[in-house]
């Protein structure tokens, strides 16, 4: 039978969670917000648009110098983005992360130039649905899903150097296979990240290392919502 105060201690920390699983969800669906008027900001304004992308005599679109800068750029702050952690302040860090989110943005608008706006509404809510639910499921399962995300991870690897291949063969086949694969292996950890995120909680630390945990959080769970997004834009998406 449970003390009052047990209670009272069960009651604060439900709270505690509560509020910090919230505030990783309003930083991962700011950045969302930001990536997609950022994409839409490019798309829409010529000036900006010559910017990043070049058009071919053939109706294509291609990078600029600058735009291939910045199409590189996320990837390079993924990886700085532990350093900044680590090294940086929390304004720092939340920084890191909106930079992120903008710079990602470019990477978009070609799937705005691409696909009709009808078939982008769509296949965003199917993604919403999908990660919504497996979110919840990752928050809620009483299972540990440590293995399940390891075997994700190293499917995401495997993910990566096909990605890469298919770079260069340009096959048709392999990049619907591709785009299958990493709906399925993004959906799992969404559900392995959400319960990872949901574990630091519990960890012993300062608030303000809280809240840097709070954007890395945000982070991973944004890189599942866009790779599963774009994925199925290239299954589902209808071309203009």
């Amino acid at each position: 039978m449970e003390t009052k105060t047990n209670v009272q201690a069960r009651t604060y920390v439900d709270e505690g969670l509560r509020q910090y699983m919230l505030k990783v969800y309003n930083y991962m669906t700011g950045g969302l917000c930001l990536t997609a008027l950022t994409a839409y900001l490019i798309a829409h304004t010529p000036a900006l648009f010559r910017l990043f992308f070049s058009i071919s005599a053939n109706g294509g679109i291609g990078l600029s110098g600058f735009g291939w800068l910045c199409f590189l750029a996320p990837l390079i702050m993924v990886f700085a983005f532990g350093w900044v952690l680590n090294r940086g302040t929390l304004a720092q860090v939340q920084g890191m992360f909106w930079g992120f989110s903008a710079i990602m943005g470019i990477s978009l608008t070609p799937i705005l130039m691409a696909y009709t706006g009808a078939s982008v509404a769509r296949v965003f809510l199917i993604t919403a649905a999908t990660f919504g639910g497996m979110s919840i499921y990752g928050y809620t399962t009483k299972k540990d899903l440590t293995g399940i995300g390891s075997f994700f991870i190293m499917g995401l690897w495997g993910l990566i150097a096909a990605s890469i291949v298919n770079l260069f063969m340009h096959s048709t086949g392999l990049s619907y296979a591709v785009s299958i694969i990493s709906v399925i292996i993004f959906t799992g950890l969404t559900a392995f990240d959400t319960q990872a995120i949901r574990q630091m909680y519990y960890e012993q630390d300062s608030a303000d290392m809280i809240g840097r945990k709070a954007v890395r959080g945000a982070l991973n769970l944004y890189l599942d919502f866009i790779n599963i997004f774009i994925s199925l834009m290239n299954l589902m998406g209808e071309r203009r």
